[in-house]
């Protein structure tokens, strides 16, 4: 007996509810659907328009006093958006006048929460809010003494390690956006470096990456978060010797 099963069924559409990668797009001839293509130009116009947006510092700065934290305005020794792309070692350094900022705060402190734009500064705009309304409870909670919060325009990750070590920290954190994909344009990563100081290089960060609402939620996010910062303190290191075991069963 000859069954009826329809011909138009895909094994593959039931999947894209689980992934925001293009998955099971169809084809018309040789090419994609035009709506899968012009869905595809539109997610890379987002990843263009993230690269080029500019952090909020005004509203940022207003949202951040509801921590009772000073907020430092820093800059990189980046003059622009050309050139950050062009020079990443200057987004990696602060400004003489930034660092002259920081000489007015000399008590010892130990975690430095350092917010730049990166590659992203839709990123920053949208999501760090959520995250330190998520973190910072847990991080007075753990008895953590904090550094005023500072925001930098055209920074890379390592900018971390001079803010970290002028404010005289014993751990930067750094919120940064994230090099945009064509399905997430507002990634946030975060990188933790124990004793930050200048002349570090990236196997002494640990990250925690894809903060955002449709990635790691803040929630879950400031919990990781903050079990590596306390292995951190533990082990008086990060980098590729600290690993996140949290969760996994002890043999």
């Amino acid at each position: 007996m000859k069954r009826n099963i329809p011909q138009d069924i895909d094994p593959l559409k039931a999947l894209q509810e689980f992934t925001s990668a293009r998955i099971a797009i169809g084809r018309v001839g040789t090419s994609i659907p035009l709506k899968q293509s012009l869905d595809f130009k539109l997610a890379h116009a987002h990843a263009r328009d993230a690269v080029y947006s500019e952090l909020d510092t005004s509203n940022l700065t207003d949202l951040f006093k509801q921590f009772s934290l000073p907020v430092l305005l820093l800059q990189s020794k980046v003059n622009n958006r050309r050139q950050y792309l062009q020079r990443p070692d200057l987004g990696r350094k602060l400004h003489d006048v930034s660092k002259e900022l920081l000489s007015d705060y000399s008590m010892e402190t130990d975690i430095a929460i350092i917010i730049a734009d990166g590659l992203s500064a839709t990123a920053v705009n949208e999501n760090s809010l959520g995250l330190l309304l998520a973190l910072i409870p847990l991080l007075l909670a753990a008895n953590f003494k904090l550094a005023p919060i500072s925001l930098v325009e055209q920074g890379r990750v390592a900018i971390g390690d001079d803010i970290g070590h002028g404010l005289k920290a014993k751990l930067s954190l750094v919120f940064i956006g994230e090099r945009p994909g064509l399905s997430s344009a507002d990634s946030l990563g975060v990188y933790l470096t124990y004793n930050p100081k200048p002349g570090l290089t990236d196997e002494m960060r640990n990250c925690v990456s894809n903060v955002r609402p449709a990635g790691l939620i803040y929630k879950k996010a400031a919990k990781k978060i903050l079990y590596l910062i306390s292995e951190a303190f533990k082990r008086k290191l990060s980098g590729v010797d600290l690993k996140d075991n949290a969760g996994l069963l002890e043999s």
